[in-house]
């Protein structure tokens, strides 16, 4: 199966989840992620506003300005297929978009640059345990992610991950996944397997 065919496969799995599944879910993810140590230590953290079935991030975002974090997300430009992410503090800083996709309002939001960003919270599809990902086809993370140094962390509900994936030369994975079942250190499954 090609990308297009396996992400269209686990997305119409995924849509079969009733809401009070998905929350509960989301919620298991979330926990998670606020023990990380990345996430801890971390000041800045980049994440998209989530669309069902993606693992709910709403929540999370919450979380992290009760924990003091400064939280940024995406601005998409679809012409260039870049990013520019911009801090919110309250959710009526965001606007829908393109596919009621959520982005930020840029005149009432401040940019930061990706060296500021100390963990990237990367979306997708479906990924391997080596942290490649099938995303939503725009490319937009695989070019962001270039460069950048801090850490990549991606949440999946557990039918997401599958033991391997088509990977491109331009793919760049994540270094840890979390799942509603599982903690898999990505990285370290790929160093395993180039050994």
């Amino acid at each position: 199966m090609d990308k297009k065919e396996i992400r269209n496969m686990v997305r119409s799995h995924l849509m079969e989840m009733d809401r009070e599944t998905y929350l509960s879910r989301s919620d298991l993810i979330q926990n998670k992620l606020l023990q990380e140590p990345s996430i801890k230590e971390g000041k800045t953290i980049a994440v998209t506003m989530s669309r069902f079935p993606e693992v709910e991030t709403r929540r999370i975002i919450e979380a992290f300005w009760n924990m003091g974090k400064t939280v940024c997300v995406p601005k998409c430009n679809p012409s260039t297929r870049d990013m520019i992410f911009y801090a919110i503090s309250d959710f009526s800083q965001l606007e829908k978009v393109y596919m009621d996709i959520e982005e930020p309002i840029v005149g009432s939001t401040e940019p930061i640059l990706k060296e500021q960003i100390d963990v990237m919270i990367v979306p997708g599809v479906v990924f391997s345990k080596a942290g490649y990902r099938i995303g939503f086809g725009g490319g937009y993370y695989d070019r962001y992610l270039q460069q950048f140094m801090g850490a990549k962390i991606s949440l999946a509900f557990h039918e997401q991950v599958k033991d391997s994936i088509p990977i491109a030369s331009h793919d760049i994975p994540v270094d840890i996944i979390l799942t509603d079942k599982k903690h898999i250190h990505a990285r370290i499954n790929r160093e395993e397997q180039s050994i």
